[in-house]
């Protein structure tokens, strides 16, 4: 690059007009501001919606991405604003890479987070990959979290309104993807001032509601979602105390979270009781006080580290982590036992830590992201 060639808005040393950049729309309001802004500065946009699951069953449903009437709203968007837009099907590349685990980790005990799943192994996967098939310089998307060029290159940062920040479902992109990302809505003060744009845009989806469901669960019924994938799996067993009790019968472990005191179905107790831990071969779910959800040590593997030393080549760092998505980073002390896998001690023990969940490091009083992991067994 000559020292008199400025960069555009993307960071990239070249004109938006002959800039091409791959838009993911999932229909919602974020992704079309984001086309419609890159649209009107210029670039060569090519907008991309991923059908993801049945379309004919998803035409009705609204309230989650990647729907039918999503699709259709994208192309409206696209149509409106001048603008290619395409329709891929990753029906099943999107069932082999996260309808399945989801099923398949509820069996085994544990609480997956397939949202993760799905930007870790399609969005930012398959789909960046076509994105480069289609010459693009780059892929933007309307996910909540900052891109900062640093010393050593690009680097993850929370939301500027932490009222939005994904960096919980975002932790495990890598550098190299990182390197070819746009998130060009994670400095706007507020979801308000999306909305704002939207208007301003003239955008179909100005008003629409924001998803809140995962887009393959109707209404957060995930029992009868791997009921569905897993005929037979919600076998009946029994509730049972630390100490082997019987307290009472369930329809099937799948039914149950870590840190869940509600529905047991066990009243009549002195003291409330919660689901500690779930044995998926002896069918049973445990319950026992409170207390003993709290835990400070949590074992990570498949771990992807974003920071600019190698993760290893450090006997501990001091971050703060989140090992859920609601809750606050707590500063804690990663001990790395290979590139990928590590122990966390929590400096204050955290309750319900349940595996499935991802355990994201943060900069304890910043807001860069370190990357994260999987928590992985019980405790």
């Amino acid at each position: 690059m000559s020292l008199d060639q400025s960069l555009n808005s993307l960071g990239l040393p070249k004109p938006p007009a002959e800039t091409r950049v791959v838009v993911a729309m999932s229909g919602g309001v974020d992704s079309s501001v984001v086309a419609a802004q890159l649209a009107e500065e210029g670039y060569d946009v090519v907008g991309v919606t991923l059908q993801l699951y049945d379309h004919g069953a998803a035409l009705a449903k609204k309230g989650a991405c990647c729907a039918g009437v999503d699709i259709h709203d994208a192309r409206r968007v696209a149509e409106d604003m001048g603008f290619p837009h395409y329709v891929l099907d990753y029906e099943n590349i999107f069932k082999d890479a996260v309808i399945d685990e989801f099923a398949d980790s509820y069996l085994a005990g544990a609480t997956p987070v397939p949202c993760i799943r799905c930007n870790e192994r399609v969005k930012f996967k398959d789909l960046l990959e076509t994105a480069r098939d289609l010459d693009a310089d780059c892929m933007a998307t309307g996910h909540y979290i900052q891109r900062k060029e640093g010393p050593n290159g690009p680097e993850l940062h929370c939301a500027e309104d932490a009222n939005r920040d994904q960096s919980y479902f975002l932790f495990s992109t890598t550098p190299e993807q990182l390197a070819f990302l746009r998130f060009p809505l994670g400095h706007l003060p507020s979801k308000d001032a999306t909305r704002v744009l939207a208007a301003k845009y003239g955008l179909v989806v100005a008003d629409k509601p924001d998803s809140q469901d995962i887009c393959f669960v109707p209404n957060g019924n995930y029992a009868s979602v791997i009921e569905k994938l897993r005929p037979g799996a919600a076998e009946p067993g029994e509730i049972v105390d630390v100490d082997g009790n019987v307290l009472g019968k369930h329809d099937g472990v799948i039914h149950y979270t870590i840190g869940q005191r509600r529905g047991l179905g066990i009243g009549g107790l002195a003291d409330p009781l919660y689901v500690v831990k779930l044995d998926v071969d002896a069918k049973q779910v445990i319950v026992g006080p409170k207390e003993m959800l709290s835990t400070r040590t949590i074992p990570v593997r498949e771990i992807n580290w974003l920071g600019d030393a190698p993760f290893d080549s450090q006997s501990e760092w001091h971050v703060s982590v989140k090992v859920r998505s609601t809750r606050p980073p707590r500063e804690a002390i990663i001990r790395p036992l290979s590139a990928t896998e590590a122990e966390v001690e929590l400096l204050t023990p955290e309750e319900g830590v349940s595996p499935g969940q991802a355990c994201v490091f943060y900069e304890t009083g910043g807001t860069r992201i370190y990357g994260g992991g999987w928590i992985w067994r019980g405790y």
